[in-house]
């Protein structure tokens, strides 16, 4: 883990984590009053309580000791840090209108490490395109199991390779922006539209961007699908994540329908364990033969 993690967490929480140096960890949460967990892989490990103090001195840090600076962004539950990293934050809400207008009390932080895993997108690469074309292609995995990684590194990889990419970063998970600038690598020719509601980011960028493919996270419901339809009237190219365990589970989920009853997608890449591929899979749900590992 970097050194630019601790600088962000209270001089307690930082002292306990810097003990262990475990390699990889990918999340730290703070509890207040329960222990503290690192997420290293697939596994977690457990150090002494978070206290209240640990999670104010944490927010102090973040925040930059300027809580209010934070606010808006902090309305849709998380800060994004330098490098990407997000914080999230839960606890007691003052809410107007049906929105969050301030935060009376945080007691739950849940730091997710950035991480680029350069080359991860490799051995599915060939499979996404033909004859040089790249192809529609939906990522297919449960929670957690790496499938905003890979479509980071495929990003990159297309857009180094000469396909200009327009990418809808609603929740800053992918570019990691901090203040509108990508801090994580998602190619040269890349244009990000961050913060900003999936389909509404889909139809600016292909409006205003001329993009080859466009790039979301998380596809899903009546207005994702819409955009979708802009896309493919557009003669774009589609490049998406989704949640679930494999091609027919996608396909069953009527979440989904409206962006899958068409069978749009050519290619579907399913992970079946963090970091792991189990199979690409044509739109008609053929299994095509690659190595197995990322």
């Amino acid at each position: 883990m970097g050194h630019e993690i601790l600088g962000f967490l209270g001089a307690g929480v930082a002292r306990r984590i810097e003990k262990r140096e475990p390699d990889g960890i990918t999340e730290i949460r703070l509890r207040a009053d329960k222990p503290i967990i690192l997420r290293v892989g697939g596994r977690e490990i457990f150090l002494d309580n978070a206290t209240a103090e640990d999670i104010r001195e944490t927010m102090e840090r973040v925040s930059q000791y300027s809580f209010y600076a934070f606010e808006a962004e902090l309305a849709a539950g998380y800060i994004t840090l330098p490098g990407g990293h997000r914080v999230g934050v839960t606890g007691q809400v003052v809410t107007e209108n049906g929105a969050v207008r301030a935060w009376r009390h945080i007691s739950a932080l849940n730091i997710r490490i950035a991480r680029s895993v350069f080359g991860c997108a490799d051995g599915v690469l060939p499979k996404i395109f033909s004859e040089k074309a790249f192809l529609h292609t939906m990522i297919v995995s449960p929670p957690g199991f790496g499938k905003t990684t890979l479509l980071r590194d495929i990003v990159r990889q297309i857009s180094n390779g000469g396909l200009t990419v327009g990418l809808a970063d609603e929740r800053s998970e992918i570019a990691g922006c901090f203040r509108g600038i990508a801090q994580n690598d998602v190619g040269k020719r890349t244009d990000v539209l961050d913060g900003c509601p999936k389909a509404l980011a889909m139809v600016m960028l292909l409006r205003g961007m001329s993009p080859d493919v466009i790039a979301a996270d998380e596809l899903g419901g009546e207005e994702d699908a819409r955009a979708v339809d802009a896309v493919l009237n557009a003669g774009v190219k589609l490049l998406c994540t989704a949640h679930g365990r494999d091609v027919a589970d996608i396909m069953a989920n009527p979440a989904l329908a409206g962006v899958t009853g068409r069978r749009v997608f050519e290619r579907f890449i399913v992970l079946s364990a963090p970091g792991r591929v189990g199979g690409v899979y044509c739109g008609n749900g053929e299994k095509i033969r690659l190595r197995e590992s990322l």
